[in-house]
């Protein structure tokens, strides 16, 4: 009998979580358990690249009629119907989400659906107070999307929303210049919003190549988003009408049916009980680690977007898969 419930624990059922439990479990025989507050799948299943990518299909279809009727085609323009989209949107993630969880059912993961923090270095409780003791904890419980300190910022949405609204706006402001920005004021722009883009900096994009942000900004101005360099906001009052009021940096105020902040993300790591177990962290909130994704503490790893190594899916998938091959099948493997 191991002295512990499990040899493996994870906080986190995104990407690299669910792989690196499967895994152990499933080809290192492993007994392994799993807690997750919210949806199995992470930011990019359930909140980020895979209904950001059916939003893109769904933005492409607003300009194939006129390209049609140009080829002879008798098509009307027609018109977007959010609910029906959205409510395909859900099944397919509720689809998703059931093949991640029958993946960790399949391969022996016991699953718990709650909050988990650490209260030890062999030991978890869970948010209904029960107790469970590992001889490896593995974090993995990703990154949420960043507000900054604005007045009125509470009457803004972020990336996660954006896929919930209840009715598709008239008009949004969207701050910030980064892929996810950019992104989402084409989609919703091919949705039929009228979109407003503010950021900060001199041009979208940075440290992507200068011509193609060049060209990117350019060809967004071309459809009809009003883009708006080094520009930010300052306040943001919600009226009677519902109605958000924004004051720019230029001390000028527009009214937009919803705003967006689009301004980065942050690892998730409030609330885990790190700092009562010396883990050492960033000042952004990130788990340090070594190249074997090993925090301070050496019962205790940490992989993927928590970490705020490279913020990407295949990478956290990969991590995961160097944990167990270096935890539990005795081949220590960085990634590079």
């Amino acid at each position: 009998m191991s002295e512990f419930d499990f040899d493996l624990f994870v906080i986190g059922g995104g990407s690299g979580g669910v792989r690196a439990a499967r895994v152990a479990a499933g080809e290192a025989g492993a007994k392994v358990g799993l807690a997750e507050e919210s949806r199995y799948g992470g930011t990019c299943v359930i909140r980020g690249c895979v209904p950001k990518k059916l939003m893109v299909f769904a933005s492409e279809y607003r300009h194939m009629p006129a390209d049609a009727r140009a080829y002879g085609w008798d098509i009307p323009d027609g018109t977007f119907d959010w609910d029906q989209f959205s409510g395909q949107l859900y099944a397919e993630l509720d689809r998703l989400e059931g093949i991640y969880r029958k993946l960790l059912n399949n391969s022996g993961v016991e699953m718990f659906d709650q909050r988990a923090r650490l209260v030890g270095p062999h030991e978890i409780e869970l948010a209904d107070g029960t107790r469970k003791t590992a001889k490896t904890i593995l974090l993995a419980t990703g990154g949420r999307p960043f507000k900054p300190e604005v007045p009125g910022a509470e009457h803004a949405i972020v990336s996660d929303e954006v896929f919930h609204l209840d009715t598709l706006p008239k008009s949004i402001l969207i701050i910030g210049g980064g892929f996810i920005a950019c992104e989402f004021a084409c989609i919703l722009h091919g949705l039929g919003v009228k979109v407003t883009q503010y950021y900060r900096g001199t041009q979208i994009l940075r440290g992507f190549d200068d011509e193609a942000r060049g060209m990117i900004a350019d060809g967004m101005r071309e459809r009809g988003i009003d883009l708006r360099v080094t520009t930010d906001v300052t306040a943001l009052n919600r009226d009677g009408s519902g109605e958000i009021h924004v004051t720019d940096t230029d001390n000028d105020t527009r009214a937009f049916d919803v705003v967006f902040f689009a301004t980065g993300r942050r690892p998730n790591s409030d609330g885990l009980g790190l700092e009562d177990l010396g883990i050492e962290t960033a000042a952004s909130g990130a788990v340090s680690v070594n190249a074997y994704s090993q925090t301070s503490v050496p019962s205790v790893y940490a992989i993927g977007d928590v970490t705020n190594r490279w913020n990407l899916t295949p990478v956290a998938i990969r991590e995961g898969m160097a944990f167990v091959e270096t935890v539990f099948k005795g081949n220590p493997t960085p990634v590079d």
